[in-house]
């Protein structure tokens, strides 16, 4: 008996390790409400651990109630957040979005003067506020530099364009983001800020250290404070003009020096992404060149509780057509910048090539390889585009050979352009030296609509401007203007400053005349080149032109990021600004070779007439008898 005793230990040691293992297992899987049972129908001996089980239950009870009225908030929150948010809004809601986010694009448009115009946009969205958090110590994707300006300076908003040539907008349509030539800087400052003028020069300063660039020599020579134009263009309602400062150096040449600090501030630099075809050599041998940075806060959701600082860098080029080689209007990714891609930047979120195929429906116009199937349609500046989209972050993009070389050949350069319905010029009239006249033109090229436009002016203070000359005419009519903001100069000290608002009749031109009087400068005040002239920065004209379709304002995420950097809140209008060329002109300068020739003269008559004079009075002369020959001598 003994035996079968000891036979029966085993199995019976196995089964209860088992029911152990099982009970164990049972009471981890167990959900809260069968713990809750299972405590109800025990029955324990101690009147005071029933109390505490008891009371612990009820606070459990509590807490998952809770919980589940918590979970059901929030899931009727997300369904009717999804209700009314836009399509944007409920992609980003259903996937939890990165701290920084990197963007990038690139933007080809076929012109009809044989040009191509291409367009770069790389856009850095960071999750941070500044305006709460004083001091940030981890940067990720944004630009330490650029993050410490904003932190230190208090910015708010920053605006900086440097651009060499003058876009023509009659022969190649309007820009994405129109820039002025040379150097343009305009800053919001936050409210806190104590010392506007004083912040601002600092900042110009580091700003000039950062991009290599003349900015240090922006002063109040050449800043204004605007009053109406250059709106905020990122989430508050800052208005205060006191804190807005606009500055431009239309002589500022730009150059491989401004490039490569630029490109320094993406993400992946030059080696991976659209930024590989960032090449010098080809970029400034062309027709027109722009770079641009844009800071601004940004709502990080659909209800706009929290700010997020978004960086655009924007870079335009305008290559010729005889830069494609004898004079074809060939182009390819490898002609215009001797390179092709290979490979998406690994932390861009999108990385996609937007060829505008808009009047090439059915490839009458010109050939496009390698095709694609991928097509997206935007309105841009008042037009409905379609686009051709290449994808650089799908694998088959680049095909077998592991490289993407998009080519466009022409069929046939039969096309007309779309006038631009908003188109400004200006130049200076009169003779002599002493007086003149500036001229700006407006050109409302719309039909049957008429529209304002915001002008502003700002003109040295060695022009001196005589405001009671202004005249403003429409069709041949005088056309009052319902605004005017004037702020006359100071000699040395700040520009003149002239805003206006002008409606614009259909169909016509309206031209703007002021006289001047030219100034006489300090020798010390002259260029090393006077008589080349004198830059005079462009006019800038803002304006909510009549749109010819109708505009989508709900953004999408197949939107190209150049269509959504203006916010437009009216689906029958678009927001542009237009710069006109700068000017030049010539003042009264004296003949810097007058010192020349007189100290020539002078060091002439010095060295001949008193040399000579010297020379006849302190030299005593003795006459020497010649020696006698060798046979004479003794």
């Amino acid at each position: 008996m003994a035996a079968h005793r000891c036979g029966f230990l085993p199995p019976l040691f196995i089964l209860c390790a088992l029911s152990v293992l099982t009970v164990t297992w049972t009471q981890e899987t167990i959900p809260l409400g069968s713990h809750r049972a299972a405590a109800a129908d025990s029955k324990p001996t101690d009147t005071k651990s029933v109390a505490q089980t008891t009371e612990q239950l009820a606070v459990e009870q509590r807490q998952w109630e809770a919980t589940e009225v918590e979970e059901a908030t929030s899931a009727a929150a997300a369904v009717s957040k999804q209700d009314n948010s836009s399509p944007e809004d409920v992609v980003q809601t259903s996937t939890p979005k990165p701290k920084d986010e990197f963007q990038e694009e690139l933007v080809v448009r076929p012109l009809h003067s044989g040009d191509i115009y291409a367009s770069f946009q790389f856009r850095t969205l960071w999750q941070t506020d500044f305006t709460r958090e004083r001091k940030v110590s981890h940067y990720g994707l944004f630009p330490k530099s650029l993050g410490q300006v904003i932190s230190k300076f208090s910015v708010r908003e920053l605006h900086i364009s440097f651009t060499q040539g003058y876009w023509r907008t009659m022969q190649w349509g309007q820009p994405f983001l129109s820039s002025p030539p040379g150097a343009e800087l305009w800053v919001w400052f936050q409210d806190t800020v104590t010392d506007v003028d004083g912040t601002w020069k600092e900042l110009a300063n580091v700003l000039s250290g950062i991009f290599c660039a003349s900015l240090n020599f922006i002063d109040s020579t050449n800043t204004v404070q605007p009053t109406a134009s250059f709106k905020p263009l990122g989430i508050g309602n800052v208005t205060d003009h006191r804190f807005l400062r606009y500055a431009t150096l239309p002589r500022e040449i730009v150059c491989t020096e401004n490039l490569t600090p630029w490109k320094k501030l993406l993400p992946c630099g030059t080696k991976a992404g659209l930024a590989v075809l960032l090449k010098s050599e080809k970029l400034f041998h062309s027709s027109f060149y722009s770079q641009a940075v844009h800071i601004r806060p940004v709502c990080q959701d659909w209800q706009c509780k929290t700010a997020s600082w978004e960086l655009r860098q924007t870079l335009n080029v305008v290559f010729d057509l005889h830069n494609s080689g004898q004079g074809k209007r060939e182009w390819s990714l490898f002609k215009m910048f001797s390179r092709t891609l290979t490979e998406a930047c690994p932390l861009a979120s999108t990385s996609k090539i937007y060829i505008d195929v808009t009047d090439n429906p059915e490839g009458e116009q010109f050939e496009l390889s390698p095709a694609t199937a991928l097509l997206s349609q935007a309105v841009v500046l008042g037009d409905r585009r379609t686009f051709s989209v290449y994808d650089l972050t799908q694998q088959i993009t680049f095909g077998t050979v592991r490289s993407l070389n998009v080519l466009m050949r022409w069929k046939s350069s039969e096309g007309d352009m779309l006038r631009p319905l908003l188109h400004a010029e200006r130049y200076v009239a009169g003779y002599g030296l002493q007086t003149g006249e500036i001229h700006t033109l407006m050109y409302n090229n719309h039909p049957y609509r008429s529209f304002p436009v915001l002008l502003l002016d700002s003109v040295p203070w060695y022009l001196r401007m005589y405001i009671h000359t202004l005249t403003v005419t429409s069709k041949g009519k005088d056309n009052k203007p319902s605004y005017i903001h004037y702020q006359p100069s100071k000699d040395r000290v700040r520009p003149h400053l002239l805003e206006m608002l002008v409606q614009l009749p259909p169909n016509s031109v309206t031209e703007v005349t002021v006289e001047f009087e030219r100034a006489l400068l300090k020798w010390t005040e002259y260029t090393p080149d006077p008589n080349h002239g004198f830059y005079v920065g462009s006019s800038v004209i803002s304006s909510l032109v009549p749109s010819l379709v109708a505009l989508d304002t709900n953004s999408t995420w197949q939107r190209p990021l150049f269509s959504t950097f203006f916010p437009c809140k009216e689906e029958s209008s678009y927001f542009v600004r237009v710069y006109t060329e700068p000017l030049l002109v010539n003042l009264p300068t004296p003949d810097f070779s007058m010192p020349y020739n007189v100290i020539c003269l002078t060091c002439t008559v010095v060295a001949v007439g008193y040399g000579s004079l010297y020379n006849l009075l302190t030299r005593t002369f003795q006459i020497e008898e010649p020696s006698p020959g060798l046979a004479k001598r003794p």
